[in-house]
Formats: C-alpha cells, sequence, structure tokens
C-alpha cells in the first residue's frame, strides 16, 4: 500500500530536497532544471520563489512524457534583504552578520506540474531568530564549508543548528522543501484529474 499515486519528477538537485523526500518515503527522480534566477526588479520575495518553482517546474517537464513534477525555490528575507546562495565565502560573512541577532524568512515556492493536466504554485513562510554570533563565530563556521550552496548562507539541519534559538513554522521549509505542503497539493492536484 503507499500514499503516492504515481513518481515525483523533483526538478532540483538539491540533495537536502531529495533526502526530505526519501525521508517521507515519496518514489522520486531528479532532474536539473536550468533556469535564469534573477530576481526581476520590485518583485516581491513570495512572488519570486513561486516564479522560480514554476519555471523550474516546466522546464523539467519539457523532457518529460508524464508524471508529476515538482519545482522548488527556497529564499530567506531578512529586513528589506533577499539572500540567495552566496557566491563565495565573504558574501557567506556578509549574510550571516546580517542574519545574526535578529528573526529572518524563509520563504520556499512550490510548483506541482501534471503533464498534459493542471499546475498549483503556493509558498510556505517559516521565520528563523539567529543568536547573536562573534565574528570567531562567523569565520568558523563559513570555514566549515557548509554555507556554500544554501540560500541565506546557513544549513538550520547542520552546524548552524548551535546558532538557532527559535523557529516558527515549518522545519522542513527552513532545509528546503515543507513536504506537508508538498502532499497536500498532490492531493488536491490528483483529485482534479
Amino acid at each position: 500500500m503507499t500514499l503516492f499515486q504515481e513518481k515525483l519528477i523533483l526538478a532540483s538537485s538539491s540533495a537536502r530536497r531529495a533526502e526530505i523526500l526519501t525521508i517521507a518515503g515519496w518514489p522520486f527522480e531528479a532532474r536539473t532544471a536550468g533556469i535564469d534566477e534573477t530576481q526581476k526588479p520590485d518583485e516581491p520575495p513570495h512572488l519570486y520563489v513561486q516564479r522560480l518553482a514554476r519555471e523550474k517546474a516546466e522546464a523539467v517537464s519539457a523532457l518529460c512524457k508524464e508524471g508529476l513534477v515538482l519545482g522548488a525555490d527556497t529564499t530567506v528575507v531578512v529586513g528589506d534583504h533577499l539572500l540567495g546562495q552566496p557566491t563565495d565565502d565573504d558574501d557567506a560573512r556578509r549574510m550571516l552578520r546580517l542574519l545574526h541577532g535578529c528573526w529572518h524568512d524563509v520563504l520556499t515556492g512550490v510548483a506541482l506540474l501534471k503533464i498534459g493536466g493542471q499546475t498549483m504554485v503556493e509558498y510556505e513562510k517559516s521565520r528563523v531568530r539567529f543568536a547573536e554570533m562573534s565574528s570567531a563565530e562567523i569565520d568558523w563556521y563559513v570555514s566549515t564549508g557548509e554555507p556554500k550552496g544554501k540560500a541565506g548562507a546557513y544549513a538550520i539541519q547542520g552546524k548552524a543548528a548551535l546558532f538557532i534559538e527559535e523557529i516558527q513554522g515549518d522545519y522542513f521549509n527552513i532545509v528546503g522543501l515543507p513536504i506537508r505542503l508538498v502532499y497536500e497539493m498532490s492531493r488536491t492536484i490528483n483529485s482534479t484529474v
């Protein structure tokens, strides 16, 4: 017996998203979606992540004959700053200095595209409060290499857990995929076929 009506096609090379799907027992295959991830002028963060999720799902769906394609994109927002993945160690330090000692939002856009059918796009928002971090702590964390490839330059499920004081909302969203939202969307999209 399975909860899942069909295999999912994950439009991402994210190891974290793959791990969450694996933990949930959801059969999937991963395909990379190469899209331009530049934010449009004056594009609000919640619309930005939803647009990227949709574009990733659409790019991968063009390569498939059938199935349910999942696109996702995560970003971190602190104040007026949208923090994607750091470009280098100095950029990671800059991001961590913005985050330490304050709350920030983690937004993940999710798109589910049923090939030959409906597309649904939603987003999840969680909040995270970082502890104060000294320059030495920031340097240590950057030296671990963990900030590379992570929105906001940190991995809550890794060494950054040392600096997380509180979260509000979906933990898996902060890791990179709000699995409960994906499941609810899949139930809706499969019930409308």
